[in-house]
């Protein structure tokens, strides 16, 4: 991989990933969306959470339009269809994934960041979809997961007015899950990356897998695919483990 593009580097457990196109302010190219999409596609062996983050001051800026390549409609379609692809395996990779925001979190940057499990921001944080000004549509899957998050209503007049959210106005609205100050979400981000790969691995994969699918469910369906959830993490080694730790008083030690 180019550590010019995506820089790896490992933390125990914990595999920090960050984007670097500093001149473009991290803006999404394809090689870039190729490497993301290798690590999430074969990740190392023994990492059990992700931090996601940019470089110089911003996130990602959304897709490099100074790169863009004219394709017809189904050209559009099938690279459309390739972001969705890499979204999804970072959603339902099995890796419990935190994003660290800061700058621009516009477009496909947004559409990046909603895909993962944990948000971040900074004050410098700025949330936008810009694309009508831009007179195109999202392709990257903001109208589902972005559109699950605001509620369809505010997504079309976000999209309409171009209009930004700061970090705060995004944790009012779950565009992020934290609002911490300037410089401490990487921070936070590896704090709670070490937390959540102390939890059960069954449990992470679980909670990644069922929860956002069980939303798109009928309420019966929903219901006994809990319970088919519970009965897999409740008779596994590691729930035996974790009410023996919780008697005894001490932390688990899961496998």
């Amino acid at each position: 991989m180019s550590e010019d593009i995506l820089k790896i580097e490992l933390d125990g457990q914990i595999a920090i990933l960050t984007m670097n196109r500093p001149a473009k302010r991290n803006a999404m190219c394809d090689e870039l969306l190729e490497q993301i999409d290798a690590f999430f596609s074969k990740p190392p062996k023994d990492i059990k959470a992700v931090v996601l983050t940019g470089t110089a001051g911003h996130f990602c800026s959304g897709l490099d339009l100074s790169e863009h390549v004219a394709r017809d409609a189904e050209g559009t379609m099938r690279h459309s269809r390739g972001w969705h692809a890499v979204m999804d395996r970072i959603q339902y990779g099995g890796l419990p994934v935190i994003s660290a925001m800061f700058g621009a979190v516009i477009g496909g940057g947004l559409e990046l960041a909603s895909a993962t499990h944990v948000r971040i921001a900074e004050p410098s944080t700025i949330f936008q979809l810009p694309e009508g000004r831009r007179g195109i549509f999202v392709g990257g899957g903001a109208s589902v997961r972005v559109g699950r998050i605001l509620g369809a209503d505010r997504m079309v007049e976000m999209m309409l007015t171009g209009r930004k959210y700061s970090a705060d106005e995004g944790l009012s609205l779950g565009l992020c899950h934290y609002s911490v100050g300037e410089g401490e979400a990487l921070d936070l981000a590896l704090k709670l990356a070490h937390r959540i790969a102390g939890n059960a691995p069954l449990s992470n994969y679980i909670m990644i897998q069922a929860l956002s699918r069980i939303e798109d469910m009928a309420k019966a369906d929903g219901l006994f695919t809990e319970s088919l959830c519970a009965a897999l993490t409740q008779t596994s080694p590691d729930a035996v483990e974790g009410l023996a730790a919780f008697l005894e008083k001490r932390d688990p030690s899961f496998r």
